[in-house]
């Protein structure tokens, strides 16, 4: 299960430098995680300023 980020985001970037798989990345001036590279450690979520990052 990958998580998702919501569109409470707004786009910091703070959840990419945290991520140890890459698999966040920037798209549309959004951030984006993709779910074939997201290992499911949850750095993401706990790094993440407005909570916008769950498991889906």
């Amino acid at each position: 299960m990958a998580y998702k980020i919501s569109d409470a985001c707004v786009n910091c970037g703070s959840c990419e430098s945290e991520c140890p798989s890459e698999a966040i990345s920037e798209k549309d001036n959004l951030r984006w995680i993709d779910p074939g590279k997201c290992v499911d450690c949850g750095s993401c979520a706990a790094a993440c300023p407005t909570e916008a990052i769950a498991a889906e």
